[in-house]
C-alpha cells in the first residue's frame, strides 16, 4: 500500500496545478470577466432584449463560458479537459464573433463580450484563451518523466 502511496506522491509532484502561483491571477481575471459579461448579458436581455437579441444572448453565452473556464482553472485535476474545451470555446467564440461582427454588423446593432475581437472589454477576450492555453500546457503532467515504483 505504501507503493501505491509514494507513486501517487511522485504523480502529483509531476504536475503543476494550474490554479497556483500566475495561475491565481488567471483564475481572478476570468472570474471578473465572468462576472462582466453575464451580468451584462443578462441585463442588455432582460431591459432591452429584443433590440439586439444575438448579441445580448452571446454576451450571457460568453459568461457561461467564462463561468465554466474559470470554476476548471481554479479545481483543475479531472477539470483539466474542461478547462481546455472551455477555453478553446472561448477562443473560437471570440475569433469568429469577431469576424462576424466586422463583416455583418448589421446582425450586432449592439456589442458583445465577443464583437470586434473584445475591443470593447480592452481586447482581453482575444488574450486571455490564448493564456489561458499556454498555461493549461505549461501545467500539464510531464509525460516525460518516467515514474519508478
Amino acid at each position: 500500500m505504501s507503493a501505491l502511496s509514494d507513486v501517487q506522491g511522485q504523480l502529483s509532484d509531476n504536475r503543476r496545478h494550474s490554479g497556483r502561483g500566475l495561475g491565481r491571477v488567471l483564475v481572478v481575471i476570468y472570474g471578473i470577466l465572468a462576472l462582466a459579461a453575464t451580468a451584462r448579458g443578462v441585463v442588455q436581455l432582460v431591459t432591452h432584449g429584443d433590440q439586439a437579441p444575438l448579441a445580448y444572448g452571446l454576451s450571457v453565452a460568453a459568461g457561461a463560458i467564462y463561468i465554466v473556464a474559470t470554476v476548471a482553472l481554479a479545481l483543475d485535476g479531472r477539470w483539466r479537459p474542461i478547462a481546455w474545451t472551455s477555453v478553446t470555446i472561448e477562443l473560437v467564440g471570440v475569433l469568429v464573433v469577431g469576424v462576424a461582427s466586422l463583416n455583418t454588423p448589421d446582425m450586432f446593432p449592439d456589442s458583445t463580450v465577443w464583437s470586434g475581437f473584445g475591443k470593447g472589454y480592452g481586447w482581453v477576450p482575444l488574450v486571455l484563451p490564448m493564456v489561458g492555453m499556454w498555461w493549461l500546457w505549461r501545467t500539464r503532467t510531464k509525460s516525460s518523466e518516467t515514474i519508478e515504483a
